[in-house]
């Protein structure tokens, strides 16, 4: 060709304000634009309005000039496509600038399913033929093509190529974004401008790396000792989803930088001793005394009496100099019976320190990835998170999702991909994270808890691991998994996969 079609069609970036305002007019009154203009937007039909709305400019900079004033639209009605040049193929250009938007927007709701979430490999991405280029009529000669995008993901004009691989690097790597079902555009714009500056991947300095590998060596040390100190003794540990306790710790500290002063946590039996020790700084000798039949000081300890993986206990921790005070809520048994306690504690407690906007006092609760999709409380819960009387402003819900339930695949379980579908009763965005990828992980757990504090809604992170020992170290899950415990078997610890 002997120009670029950007310099041919009449959608070069100077024209994108009068091709967005005379859309407005098309929609005001089809008559108003020239019979070409409403040709190619009935065309269109209800992709024109989601896909030319991106036209307005990025959320943080829209445009406020208008192009088509008083006498202009009768101009604009006699000449549609004469703005520039007399384009050669407005239209085939055209269509390719919004064919190119709703690929982003496709990303944007279903990259999730093609993201590598399962550490062990088993569970694979899924295509998806709405994410696939040549589904927008691409081929292989148009990936080096730049075509007109107008900002998004930091795009005025970009190539197919380098527009597909910052889409895939942001929605379809280790990370996995639900947002798109939420109905605030506000909150929608919040995510996209906070994950696509930096396509979802914080870059932690050194002292920050350094950070979340002690953190990562606290947790598997740990496990690793009860494991050789104790072997075959009921500990529920963390093993294969070490990444909970520096995600933990990162929720904490940019809490306590965005006004949080207590953190009230419900968490399952699986990981308990890890977090009493590494998260509420519970002394060993007690936690080693309890594995030995005797009592780890009631005096200290929420809900004595009960076996070592219900109990609960409280603290204090400082971030920066800043003091935050942890309680975690004994637990006995039933797994998710714990969530309403644990709200209504926050409410409580919110209330205690005249917390009016909910923003000091934080509800933070761990589950399992089958009971979460499976326990009603679950759902009852979120079902009143944003009722009059009940709002605490907003949970961090953090699913340690094992990929099994027990000893029961997630297809025998639940009719979804993923446990956390539920959540979407309060419109909760949801990040699905690969286990192994740490710094992921922890990246998530900053997004989540700066969505918390700018919102006051609950969110949901969905971590992707597995149990290397079975349910309680006292089973043999080979018998019942023999595939997964195969990939187990094989797989490096955590802390040795993310160096």
């Amino acid at each position: 060709m002997a120009k670029r079609r950007e310099e041919e069609t009449f959608l070069a970036s100077a024209n994108g304000p009068f091709i967005e305002e005379l859309y407005q007019h098309y929609l005001e009154d089809p008559r108003s634009v020239d019979a070409e203009w409403a040709q190619f937007f009935d065309d269109l039909r209800e992709e024109a309005g989601e896909v030319l709305k991106n036209l307005k400019g990025a959320s943080w900079a829209p445009r406020q000039t208008r192009v088509i004033g008083n006498g202009a639209r009768e101009a604009a009605r006699a000449e549609p496509a004469r703005v520039e040049s007399a384009a050669a193929s407005p239209r085939a250009a055209t269509f390719d600038s919004v064919q190119a938007l709703t690929l982003i927007r496709s990303h944007r709701v279903r990259g999730h399913l093609y993201c590598k979430l399962d550490p062990l490999g088993l569970e694979k991405p899924r295509p998806h033929s709405e994410l696939d280029p040549e589904s927008y009529g691409f081929t292989e000669n148009d990936y080096d093509r730049e075509i007109y995008v107008h900002g998004q993901l930091g795009f005025e004009k970009v190539t197919l190529r380098k527009l597909v691989a910052a889409l895939r690097k942001t929605y379809c790597d280790t990370i996995g974004v639900e947002y798109m079902h939420i109905t605030s555009s506000e909150e929608k714009r919040w995510i996209q401008d906070r994950i696509e500056a930096i396509h979802n991947r914080t870059e932690f300095t050194e002292r920050g790396k350094r950070a979340i590998l002690e953190r990562l060596t606290d947790a598997e040390a740990f496990e690793g000792f009860l494991h050789v100190k104790y072997p075959g003794t009921k500990r529920f540990g963390l093993d294969g989803g070490e990444a909970l306790i520096p995600a933990l710790e990162q929720i904490l500290k940019r809490g306590s930088q965005l006004g949080v002063e207590e953190v009230v946590i419900g968490m399952p039996h699986r990981g308990r001793l890890n977090v009493l020790a590494n998260v509420m700084g519970k002394p060993f000798p007690a936690i080693f005394s309890e594995f030995q039949g005797h009592s780890g000081g009631p005096e200290d300890v929420q809900g004595s009496g009960d076996v070592k993986y219900h109990l609960g206990t409280s603290t204090d921790r400082e971030f920066d100099g800043k003091r935050v005070h942890l309680s975690l809520a004994a637990n006995p048994s039933h797994l998710e019976a714990v969530d309403p306690v644990v709200v209504g504690k926050v409410r409580a407690k919110q209330r205690q320190r005249g917390d009016k906007e909910r923003r000091r006092v934080l509800a933070l609760l761990m589950h399992g990835d089958a009971a979460f999709s499976m326990q009603g409380v679950v759902a009852e819960t979120f079902g009143l998170s944003d009722i009059q009387g009940y709002r605490t402003g907003g949970t961090i819900h953090f699913v340690v999702n094992n990929q099994i339930g027990f000893t029961t695949n997630p297809g025998s379980t639940r009719a979804s991909r993923y446990p956390t579908e539920v959540a979407k009763i309060a419109q909760a965005p949801i990040l699905h994270v690969n286990g192994d990828d740490v710094e992921a992980v922890v990246h998530a757990a900053r997004v989540a808890t700066e969505y918390r504090q700018t919102f006051q809604k609950d969110i949901v992170i969905d971590m992707w691991c597995y149990r290397r020992f079975g349910h309680n170290e006292g089973d043999e899950p080979a018998f019942t998994q023999p595939l997964m415990y195969k990939a187990i078997a094989r797989q490096p610890t955590t802390r040795v996969a993310s160096t």
